[in-house]
């Protein structure tokens, strides 16, 4: 059981070393940073509402990213190594094709995780301004913050490209601590984050499916397929007889039953900030979360599957 875990490790960190050199995940991240800062303009214009407005435009923007981030690199990882034939030589070891696809989901969720955590520190530090902190103070921190990975990377080159796993979840809880004047929206950026990331667990266990025996361009196609139904179920479980027909409302109604209800992932802006007193957040987080762990296994089990009986040659 050890040994399944170390080599589900090494190829997760390995997953995450590809994809961290990635153009395209550089310029996804240099775009959800323009966005953030775009947020800034956008809010100028709301006068009293900025905050809300850059929490809103950043939670959004944080979703959308992640969701592209998770279709691009779970299309993609698998055919690339297929491609350049290196899974030839790693498979040819003592690993079960199982945990290769075990070890590249999880290299994918640890490069998403810290793309969502770095987009939503941004936000979170210029939130940090609306409330009340100094450009002195939230200067110091990115300063600071940029300073230590740095060093690190400096002291400890080998570890050069691991830095960031860290100094994510820690740039995510200054920024955090600095926004501690904006509570409401603070938790809007924080709860869509964290939603954020249970919903691509499911996007990317879909990609992976679909990549286990499809091509990049059909395995995205059939991801953003499902990705759209899943933030449609409840439309498509209730339509109505009279305007669509009863085979297609079986359709819909089926489809919102097998396809993973992705809008749990996007809630109201004031279940987020607590003012639902029907349902807390802390209970909407554990349901999200159970139901992501849930298709991620499930759809992780199909795809070792499929790709156990798959000719690579």
């Amino acid at each position: 059981m050890m040994g399944a875990g170390r080599r589900v490790a090494a190829i997760a960190l390995n997953t995450y070393r590809e994809a961290v050199r990635a153009r395209i995940l550089l310029g996804l991240s240099a775009l959800a940073l323009s966005t953030a800062l775009y947020s800034i303009a956008v809010g100028e214009f709301a006068l009293k509402n900025a905050p809300r407005v850059v929490a809103d435009l950043g939670a959004a923007s944080i979703s959308l990213y992640a969701i592209l981030a998770a279709v691009i690199m779970g299309v993609t990882s698998l055919y690339r190594e297929l491609e350049q034939k290196t899974i030839f030589p790693i498979l040819a070891r003592p690993i079960r094709r199982a945990e290769y696809i075990i070890g590249k989901y999880a290299g994918t969720l640890v490069t998403l995780g810290v793309f969502i955590a770095l987009d939503a520190a941004a936000v979170l530090l210029i939130l940090a301004r609306h409330g009340g902190r100094s450009w002195g103070a939230i200067s110091g921190a990115v300063i600071g913050l940029l300073i230590l990975p740095a060093l690190v990377a400096w002291r400890a080159p080998g570890f050069r490209t691991y830095v960031p796993i860290p100094w994510a979840a820690l740039a995510l809880g200054v920024a955090a601590l600095l926004a501690s004047g904006r509570i409401d929206d603070r938790s809007v950026v924080l709860g869509a984050s964290s939603l954020a990331f249970m919903e691509v667990m499911i996007v990317s266990a879909i990609a992976t499916l679909f990549s286990a025996f499809s091509s990049p361009f059909l395995s995205a196609v059939f991801t953003v397929g499902v990705f759209i139904v899943g933030r449609e179920t409840s439309t498509l479980g209730r339509l109505p007889v009279r305007v669509f027909g009863e085979t297609i409302k079986r359709v819909g109604a089926f489809l919102a039953k097998v396809i993973p209800n992705l809008e749990v992932y996007v809630p109201p802006r004031p279940l987020l900030t607590g003012e639902v007193p029907s349902s807390s957040l802390a209970a909407h987080l554990g349901l999200a979360g159970a139901q992501a762990l849930g298709w991620s296994i499930g759809l992780l089990v199909v795809s070792s599957f499929i790709f156990q009986r798959r000719d690579l040659s």
